[in-house]
């Protein structure tokens, strides 16, 4: 034990007689580690974070989509644009033919809205969506204040909305937003929107992946269509309700079936939409980590070679600037081995210096990021000691050389060394 804190004693003394080569050195070392720990803190929070988001859809909840709502290439993209769309017709008769889901909801946003009220208005970029009153429940969105909507909107094409809390706190800073008008327009030549009595306020949702999850307007579907003049081309999002988790592969498969006939899909054709469930979603996030955290992993990978090089490079410096007392050590009784374990030794502590500055600042600009993005924290304990671990192994590896050259220095040739 007093030979290893020996050893890091004389690690350190080298760090502090060699500081701006040991700086960079251990720069290095901590830039690779950041790199790993980086993108395991924003993998592990992103993952974290849409995961609890997709918890609060339910277990037997999935959405019916005309493409992906995660595309990872330029070619998919082309794929899944060709699709015919996913029109408001179509999710009507879907929802007369099905008899197993629990509810069937429908939406369709438009963004880039500005809101009105009281001589107060939003920014223009406000997403108003258009529902159906079943699609409040399928995605389990509750009204914090007033009422949500219920069939006589969708029926009447009630002039009605329900209001996110961003909304509400810019042009209702003051009293209740329930009972008053607001004018939803949007810029352009085409005028859209019109005016709206707000009966709901929604409960707080914050953030995800910096989109503002509370800059939200909801109003009824059958009014959506005439007031934002919606193209009958835009894709309509269905989300099913299953009636439980054991019926949810039953409800998908006559989902599936129905919407084939609909939308004229050949018997041997693969499926132009896409059924999407919690599970699905997560695997798809899954493989978009995965890209962030190997691109992470390697360019950490090579930041620790090249600071594995600049170690060798100082304890080969250091066994050449210490000849004269590795001898005296020899002439004293010292072994080999103990000069070979005193350099490896060295080698680790300075590895270990660089990967604990890694750490902390990967931890840091994890923590700030995830504040800024209103992210989960979560902090990759498998990628800090794996950090750790892989620090030990660079220094055995890259500390072994130069140990092994000091080990072997002739103690009466060193003894003369000047």
């Amino acid at each position: 034990m007093g030979n290893f804190l020996e050893s890091m004693w004389m690690a350190l003394d080298a760090v502090r007689s060699n500081k701006l080569r040991s700086g960079l050195t251990l720069l290095s070392i901590a830039i690779g580690v950041f790199a790993i720990i980086g993108a395991g803190t924003a993998v592990t929070s992103l993952e974290s974070t849409v995961n609890g988001q997709l918890a609060m859809l339910g277990e037997n909840t999935f959405q019916v989509r005309r493409t992906p709502a995660v595309i990872m290439s330029n070619a998919q993209w082309r794929k899944y644009n060709k699709r015919k769309t996913l029109s408001y017709d179509q999710a009507k008769t879907f929802q007369v033919r099905a008899t197993m889901p629990q509810a069937i909801g429908f939406s369709e946003v438009e963004n880039g809205m500005q809101i009105k009220a009281n001589n107060l208005s939003t920014d223009p970029d406000v997403n108003v969506v258009g529902c159906n009153s079943a699609y409040l429940d399928c995605v389990n969105l509750a009204v914090d204040e007033g009422r949500s909507f219920n069939e006589q909107d969708d029926n009447l094409s009630r002039r009605v909305a329900i209001i996110g809390q961003d909304v509400a706190a810019r042009i209702f800073p003051f009293g209740s937003p329930i009972g008053q008008e607001i004018m939803i327009k949007a810029g352009g030549t085409k005028q859209k929107g019109g005016r709206f009595v707000v009966v709901g306020v929604m409960k707080k949702r914050g953030s995800l992946l910096g989109a503002k999850l509370d800059n939200y307007v909801w109003v009824p579907m059958t009014i959506y269509s005439t007031a934002f003049e919606s193209d009958p081309r835009k894709p309509v999002s269905i989300t099913v309700k299953a009636d439980s988790k054991v019926q949810l592969q039953q409800t998908i498969d006559e989902t599936i079936g129905i919407l084939r006939v609909i939308r004229n899909n050949k018997p041997g054709d693969e499926n132009d939409f896409e059924i999407e469930t919690n599970e699905s979603m997560t695997q798809a996030l899954a493989g978009f980590t995965g890209y962030l955290t190997s691109f992470g992993y390697a360019s950490g990978f090579i930041a620790l070679l090249a600071a594995g090089v600049g170690i060798m490079n100082i304890m080969l410096v250091s066994v050449k600037e210490r000849t004269r007392e590795i001898g005296v050590r020899k002439a004293i009784g010292a072994r080999r081995t103990d000069i070979l374990t005193q350099f490896v030794i060295e080698a680790i502590t300075l590895c270990q210096l660089g990967g604990l500055a890694g750490i902390v600042l990967g931890a840091v600009v994890g923590l700030v990021a995830s504040a800024a993005l209103n992210f989960t924290l979560a902090i990759p304990w498998g990628s800090v000691i794996g950090s750790v671990v892989i620090c030990v192994f660079m220094g055995v590896v890259f500390g072994s050389y130069p140990a092994w050259k000091a080990a072997k220095l002739d103690p009466v040739e060193t003894l003369r060394y000047e």
